[in-house]
C-alpha cells in the first residue's frame, strides 16, 4: 500500500500567508518563509504554495516569495497561481519549486499541459482543480465535445474561484492525466475552511477516474476527516491549511492517527 501523504498549504495573498472560507474573508496567519521552515521541522510530507491572486490580478506568481519558501525546505515543494506559459513554469522549477500547478491557464488551453508535461516530465505537472456543487446541473462539456449532462453536481472554477468554467471536473481531471498532468489538486470550494470534512462524493468520483495521485483539499477540520478522505474518498494525499496554521492540530497528531487507523504514513 502507498504511504499517504499530509502536506500542509500556503496559501498566499501580498506576500502573506492567509486563509477563508470557502475563497472568501481572508485573515492573515503569517510569513510564508518562516512558516515553510516550521511545517518542513514538523514532518510535513510536501507543502503546496499557492499564490492565489495571481490569476486574478492577471500578474506572475511572486518568484521572491518562492525562492524564500525554497531555502527554508526540504521537502518537495508544489507551486501554483499565475502560471501560464511553459516559461513560466520553468521560472518556479529554477525558483526552486519541484512541482508546479496549474489551474486557470490550462482551462483556457488544455494543451498547456502537454506542453509542459514534455519540456519538465509529468513528474513537475500538477493541475489544479478547484470545483463547486451548482444547484442545478447544466450540459457541461469541455471544448470539442458534444453536450453531455454532468454526472455529479459540480463545475469547475477559475482565478481563485472567481470565475465558473461550466466545466465538469471529473472529465476534466481525466482529460488532463491523458494530456500528461502527473498529479491532480483537488479543492471542494463549498467545504473550504467550513472544518466539516472534505467532500467525499466529489474527491471519490475524481479519483475513481483517473490513475494519478489525486490531493483531496477543502473541509478538514478533525482527524477521521483525513481518514474519511484517504479511504472513502480514494485520495492518495491530504491538503490542510487553517487547522495547520491556527494551531489547532499538529502534522504529528494527524500523522498518528492515520497510522493507528492502519493507514501508512511516513514518520508516524
Amino acid at each position: 500500500m502507498l504511504t499517504r501523504r499530509v502536506i500542509p498549504c500556503l496559501d498566499v495573498d501580498a506576500g502573506r500567508v492567509v486563509k477563508g472560507v470557502s475563497f472568501v474573508d481572508l485573515r492573515d496567519a503569517g510569513d510564508p518563509a518562516e512558516m515553510a521552515a516550521f511545517y518542513d521541522s514538523e514532518g510535513a510530507d510536501e507543502l503546496v504554495f499557492l499564490d492565489i491572486t495571481a490569476s486574478s490580478d492577471d500578474r506572475e506568481t511572486m518568484v521572491d516569495v518562492v525562492r524564500r519558501v525554497s531555502s527554508q525546505v526540504f521537502i518537495p515543494l508544489t507551486v501554483g497561481g499565475g502560471i501560464r506559459t511553459v516559461d513560466d513554469m520553468r521560472k518556479m522549477l529554477e525558483a526552486g519549486a519541484d512541482k508546479v500547478g496549474v489551474n486557470s491557464a490550462a482551462i483556457r488551453d488544455p494543451e498547456l499541459i502537454n506542453r509542459c508535461s514534455k519540456e519538465f516530465g509529468a513528474q513537475c505537472v500538477v493541475l489544479a482543480i478547484d470545483a463547486k456543487r451548482v444547484a442545478n446541473p447544466a450540459y457541461l462539456r469541455l471544448q470539442g465535445e458534444e453536450p453531455q449532462l454532468a454526472e455529479a453536481p459540480w463545475q469547475v472554477f477559475t482565478h481563485g474561484g472567481r470565475r465558473p468554467t461550466a466545466v465538469d471536473p471529473v472529465k476534466w481531471a481525466k482529460l488532463a492525466e491523458n494530456l500528461g498532468a502527473g498529479e491532480i489538486l483537488l479543492t471542494s470550494m463549498d467545504a473550504d475552511g467550513q472544518k466539516t470534512g472534505y467532500d467525499l462524493q466529489l474527491t471519490a468520483a475524481v479519483s475513481e477516474n483517473v490513475g494519478i495521485p489525486v490531493i483531496a483539499s477543502g473541509g478538514a477540520g478533525e482527524l477521521e476527516h483525513f481518514y474519511d478522505a484517504l479511504g472513502v474518498g480514494e485520495a492518495d494525499a491530504v491538503l490542510v491549511a487553517s487547522l495547520f496554521h491556527f494551531g489547532e492540530l499538529r502534522v504529528s497528531e494527524v500523522k498518528s492517527y492515520l497510522a493507528e487507523r492502519g493507514l501508512p504514513v511516513r514518520g508516524a
